[in-house]
């Protein structure tokens, strides 16, 4: 078998599990982290997003994209705006590995930033991870919600989340792939959502009655 065979079968092998592990994500699960995630926002609050390695690159990618792509494209006047912050900039996380330890780089940026009504999302392909497992500790202990995003088993942090989505996989490479869909899927979903409630027929009726009574007066 040639090299390029070699690849192309791999290519198809994985595109294939890929395609069975986001078929099998529970949409239910995905649904409550949506409807949560939309009154929260909508509530004003703000959204956490942490990760390591490459669920560190997701936590910042999927925090842009619900912060900006949310708008909508060119972004609507007046529309409501998603508060994201990823918990992954550089110089807070080195600061706080130098002087605490790496297990509370997210956890002690929690503390700060985290307020009752907010939410902190984690991506972890284990669940295990020290500091993510502290980060969903101190958010449980400044009353945010607790969303997970996680691979199978899902770990101990599967146990101190509000809302779990568990992909039914331990391979990483998989897992990280299905979790920034998941990610996107959510974007999508808070781009609809608070796009309806800004333009609902209640809304509107009442913005124009005042505009009739400007006019008439």
């Amino acid at each position: 078998m040639s090299r390029n065979d070699a690849a192309r079968r791999g290519a198809r092998a994985y595109t294939t599990r890929l395609r069975a592990c986001l078929g099998a994500v529970p949409a239910g699960e995905i649904a409550a982290v949506a409807d949560r995630l939309h009154r929260i926002a909508r509530a004003g609050g703000a959204i956490f997003l942490a990760g390591n390695g490459g669920s560190a690159a997701t936590a910042t990618h999927v925090a842009l994209d619900l912060g900006k792509s949310t708008l909508g494209r060119p972004p609507r006047l007046g529309a409501k705006r998603v508060r994201t912050v990823a918990l992954c900039e550089p110089a807070a996380l080195t600061a706080w590995a130098n002087d605490h330890g790496y297990e509370y780089v997210f956890a002690e940026q929690i503390r700060t930033l985290a307020r009752p009504g907010d939410a902190v999302l984690l991506f972890s392909v284990s669940g295990n991870s020290p500091n993510i497992v502290a980060a969903a500790r101190a958010a449980r202990a400044t009353g945010a919600v607790v969303i997970a995003l996680v691979g199978r088993p899902g770990g101990a942090v599967r146990t101190l989340a509000d809302l779990v989505v568990v992909v039914p996989s331990d391979e990483y490479e998989l897992v990280e792939d299905v979790h920034l869909a998941i990610g996107h899927i959510l974007t999508v979903h808070l781009r609809g959502a608070l796009r309806d409630a800004g333009t609902r027929p209640g809304r509107r009726r009442r913005t124009s009655g005042r505009t009739r009574a400007r006019r008439s007066g």
